[in-house]
């Protein structure tokens, strides 16, 4: 069992397998297509709004038999899809707007540090040995050099204040004192280059602090601005835009004659930029086919989201309008409960769409199991190391598909939470992770794979500025 909170591990430059799969580690985009053309997915109904209503027989996807992508295959080609994210320009942007990003040039000291030598400790400055004769002045951060010392003397100093010339140590305040004359004694012996911060300690100028791909942490930026930087070189964020479609949806106020509130609008945003995403804009598209075909048509994002339309129902029509457009689809359909009717298309040379279903938790499966990969590698971001913990009691499997149920994380137990349909979320707001059950289910006491939620995870600082 892996611990919780060790999910950093991996270079930050590389994509990696966005889980345990057991599949080859070079499948690429050519290959998903492959894939997808031999085995050409079902879309079935169920966790796409706007699904066939009741009584009404679904229009087959294709007349082929299908199947629909394995889960932990569909977490790989999402992560795999996007290594044209390598290519892309990166940005200087100052300190301030750096956290969560992925340095894209070497960190190199601008100066020595420290810059010159200092004091470590609150005392004296003292040259040669003592007893010293205690100058009037004292010496604080910020100020200038004073004339050096001679030895016999000794000034009073401040932590980070810098050092005379000619001092031969650092005495601190409590082993030091003075007799009635003035005269400064050690209460021990004082070594030479005791409590004194040499120049350069730290770092040369030109020595490399930190390399390309590493995240920038609160404390990266603390380095950074103690380096002498105010702007930092990085991988900018992707760009995402998010298509929220159904006119069933309200913006305001309870729902009302068949008509319900929108979820999905208010929590992909900022949960798209916990995954390192920039959300540039959220469109309501209501059903018109036409405007969602020029919306995606005419998006410059990196990513594209749309929510619900991924089914065969009346009003789906995402899968017509990527048909109409070229598209590629690499993944259309995944095993995966709630959400199986997710799909990924490449939609030009260097954007994505990610189709989510749209009942909310299956939307939310969507976002974690292709959204999630894709925009990692994007972001240049470190794949997190799977983990596992023990399930606090049964949980109940589906047949065939992989299921992902919201759970809380009680010391080294994943206890299962309730309401886990796909059209619920007050599963998933108290919970920390989504646990991976496999087809059949999993027994109490067995180790599952967790999919930590931004706002559990150790990241959550860098996942929420």
């Amino acid at each position: 069992m892996t611990a919780r909170g060790t999910r950093a591990a991996g270079s930050a430059g590389s994509a990696g397998s966005a889980g345990s799969t057991g599949d080859r580690d070079d499948l690429d985009v050519e290959e998903a297509l492959a894939l997808v053309r031999e085995h050409r997915p079902l879309r079935e109904p169920g966790d796409g709004r706007g699904s066939t209503p009741a009584g009404q027989v679904p229009a087959p996807a294709s007349t082929d038999e299908h199947r629909a992508t394995p889960w932990p295959r569909a977490r790989e080609i999402a992560a795999r899809a996007a290594r044209s994210g390598a290519r892309r320009v990166p940005v200087a942007v100052p300190l301030a707007d750096a956290l969560g990003l992925v340095l894209a040039a070497p960190l190199d000291a601008l100066t020595d540090l420290p810059s010159f030598d200092t004091s470590a400790m609150d005392g004296w400055a003292v040259a040669g040995p003592g007893p010293w004769s205690v100058r009037d002045e004292g010496m604080l951060a910020g100020q200038a050099p004073s004339e050096p010392l001679t030895d016999g003397e000794a000034v009073r100093i401040a932590t980070g204040a810098r050092i005379p010339a000619d001092t031969t140590a650092v005495l601190r305040s409590e082993h030091g004192r003075t007799d009635p004359k003035g005269r400064l004694h050690a209460g021990h012996e004082v070594g030479h280059g005791q409590d004194i911060r040499p120049r350069g300690q730290e770092c040369r100028t030109g020595d490399q602090l930190l390399p390309v791909g590493t995240l920038v942490t609160p404390a990266v930026l603390g380095l950074a601005a103690a380096a002498g930087y105010d702007t930092v070189t990085v991988v900018p964020r992707p760009r995402v835009e998010v298509f929220v479609l159904g006119d069933e949806l309200l913006t305001q106020g309870l729902p009302y004659d068949g008509l319900i509130r929108d979820a999905l609008g208010p929590m992909l945003p900022p949960w798209l930029r916990a995954l390192g995403g920039e959300v540039i804009a959220l469109r309501r598209l209501g059903d018109d086919a036409e405007a969602l075909r020029k919306a995606i048509t005419l998006s410059d994002a990196d990513l594209v989201v749309t929510t619900g339309g991924t089914a065969a129902g009346p009003v789906d029509h995402v899968h017509p309008i990527l048909d109409g457009i070229g598209a590629e689809l690499l993944v259309d359909g995944v095993t995966v409960r709630p959400g199986h009717p997710m799909l990924l298309a490449r939609t030009k040379e260097n954007q994505h769409l990610v189709g989510l279903p749209g009942n909310p938790l299956a939307a939310v499966s969507g976002l974690l199991t292709l959204a999630e990969p894709l925009l990692r590698t994007l972001a240049v971001h470190p794949a997190p190391e799977p983990y596992a913990l023990p399930l606090w009691e049964t949980v109940q499997g589906h047949p065939h598909d992989t299921r992902l149920v919201p759970v809380a994380v009680r010391g080294d137990r994943a206890v299962p939470l309730h309401f886990n349909g796909p059209a619920m979320l007050r599963g998933i707001a108290a919970a920390d992770a989504l646990a991976v059950v496999p087809p059949g289910g999993a027994r109490q006491g067995q180790e599952t794979e967790l999919l930590d939620l931004p706002w559990a995870s150790a990241g959550i600082g860098v996942c929420f500025t």
